[in-house]
């Protein structure tokens, strides 16, 4: 696993959001899209770069596509190192941004 965080962008939240609601459980790209309320395009990118830095593990369905009558899936879960690194990961992304007021004039 390498040392470097993804970049955190608002895509990449919300896929370890929906990726954290059950962290233990393997679900599909189109799951975690409607979870996260992203397109196919969006994460599918994101779940290969968290999986290149060992967030995230995939493995294909075994299923027979002509029998079930769909293509086969590739189902994704985080990896126990995952887990904790994506909770510390959207911790420190969540800043609150502090707003800096100006004196009004005639109030000082």
């Amino acid at each position: 696993m390498t040392a470097v965080p993804p970049r955190m962008t608002l895509p990449t939240q919300l896929v370890l959001r929906a990726l954290l609601e059950d962290p233990g459980a393997e679900r599909y790209g189109l799951e975690i899209g409607d979870t996260a309320g992203l397109p196919s395009g969006t994460i599918h990118p994101i779940l290969a770069r968290l999986e290149r830095l060992g967030w995230v593990e995939s493995r294909w369905e075994d299923v027979d596509p002509s029998e079930a009558g769909r293509p086969a899936r590739r189902y994704y879960r985080l990896t126990t190192d995952g887990i904790e690194l994506a909770r510390d990961g959207l911790a420190r992304a969540y800043r609150p941004r502090t707003r800096l007021t100006r004196p009004q004039p005639g109030t000082t």
